[in-house]
């Protein structure tokens, strides 16, 4: 039996408040979503398990809006494995594909063994075993979803990620805001920082393992902060005068772009996190305001918002030569931009008709397409694997998170019965170690 290391995502960060869990309502799927059953896994061990992975897998698969899932209540057998499969039974339901397997105590452990068959072609198109503990269930359970999301369209897989976003509870002096991290399924909510005082902008290292945001608890002056997840420390990293705001990492995680007020107009600078002592470089100079750096995916060059023409707009500038390029042209208002990985597009917040969407903008043809139809729409967030975006909007007077592909064509909310819910901010794919046993 050969034994080889298979990655899944791990939950770094620590609880100091309970939230209500977020609620994933998909509301448009795609127009050819693949039928799909995810057969109830057998529990071949004793007791019970702490997590359904059946479940699990069903509501990942879903909330992508790809697949139309059948429900347990519909399905004419419970098959484990291949040889169980009576063809007619799903031909008859138009099921194109099966999801099965089951379940075993592997010593201290538990090991899960899925498979994705093919009832046209009559094959086994995926065959895997994993091993973890019971804690590790539904990280497991992402894992297969990420694996059969992969076979099934070509992309990876982002149910192994997570989402960090800000709640506000409250009224006037009972304001209170809380900075949160979640599974991207809305699932295993933790705060990692609640304060009286405004958090803004909180984003991912590329490792995952530290955030930057800012805070306003000294003395309701922003500054910014970069807090370790894995050590549980934080350290704040400006406090100048005036603006300290929009922090990003560089995608080798050594440097942090920011906007600063310090000198005069605010202006993007970028800090040398790993120099010592710091070195802190201004590369924008002008009177308008420039605001909300982003990184290119090769670290050559940003995006960023500004006004220097008289409205915001998108540009670009080249780190090496400082050479800046205007990027969007259409509407009277462009925002927080960020790049697809491929350098094609971007998505960003655009104004049509007094109305703020989500659009995407082909770098190439032009092309801009509006993805929401929501209204107070901001803050996206592209998921690592390019395919979706979630974004804050408004829905009944409350701020809740919602998504969208790339294409437009599946959408879904992530509504919360706790207070309003804004500026998320989604995950690379931090995994971490699981054991995978070839059969």
């Amino acid at each position: 039996m050969k034994i080889k290391v298979a990655l899944a995502i791990g939950c770094l960060v620590f609880s100091v408040f309970s939230a209500a869990e977020l609620r994933i309502e998909v509301t448009k799927g795609a127009d050819n979503a693949v039928r799909i059953a995810v057969i109830p896994f057998e529990w071949r061990g004793r007791g019970s398990l702490p997590e359904n992975v059946a479940d699990i897998v069903t509501s990942d698969l879903g909330f992508s809006g790809r697949f139309d899932t059948l429900p347990v209540s519909q399905m004419l057998s419970i098959p484990s494995s291949a040889d169980q499969v009576f063809l007619r039974d799903w031909k008859l339901l138009n099921v194109e594909y099966l999801v099965m397997g089951y379940l075993t105590e592997r010593g201290p452990d538990l090991a899960l063994h899925f498979e994705l068959y093919n009832i046209y072609e009559q094959t086994i198109d995926i065959s895997e075993t994993i091993v973890g503990s019971d804690l590790d269930l539904r990280d497991m359970a992402h894992y297969a979803s990420d694996t059969l999301y992969e076979a099934l369209t070509g992309i990876p897989g982002a149910f192994s990620t997570q989402i960090m976003y800000i709640t506000a509870t409250g009224e006037n002096e009972s304001r209170e805001f809380r900075l949160n991290v979640a599974d991207a399924d809305g699932h295993r909510i933790v705060t990692v920082l609640q304060s009286k005082e405004p958090i803004l902008s909180a984003t991912w290292s590329p490792e995952g393992d530290r955030i930057a945001y800012v805070s306003f608890e000294r003395d309701s002056r922003p500054a910014i902060y970069i807090h370790n997840l894995v050590t549980r420390t934080r350290e704040q990293v400006t406090a100048f005068t005036g603006l300290n705001g929009a922090p990003a990492f560089s995608p080798d995680g050594s440097k942090l772009a920011m906007v600063l007020s310090k000198d005069g107009n605010p202006d993007i600078y970028i800090l040398d996190l790993e120099s010592k002592p710091r070195r802190l470089r201004r590369v924008t100079r002008h009177y308008g305001i420039d605001t909300e750096p982003s990184w290119s995916h090769d670290g050559e060059s940003i995006v960023f918002t500004s006004n220097r023409g008289g409205q915001p707009q998108i540009y670009s500038m080249g780190l090496n030569d400082l050479r800046i390029e205007r990027l969007t042209f259409e509407g009277d208002y462009n925002a927080k931009a960020s790049l697809l990985k491929d350098g094609s597009g971007l998505v960003m917040v655009h104004r049509r008709e007094g109305i703020f969407h989500i659009s995407h903008l082909d770098l190439a043809r032009g092309r801009l397409r509006v993805l929401t139809e929501t209204s107070l729409d901001e803050s996206p967030s592209i998921a690592p694997n390019g395919s979706m975006l979630i974004y804050a909007t408004q829905v009944g007077g409350r701020g809740i998170l919602a998504g969208v592909s790339i294409d437009g064509g599946v959408k879904f909310n992530l509504p919360s019965n706790e207070g309003d819910v804004r500026e998320p901010a989604w995950s690379p794919t931090k995994r971490k170690n699981f054991v995978t046993i070839d059969n």
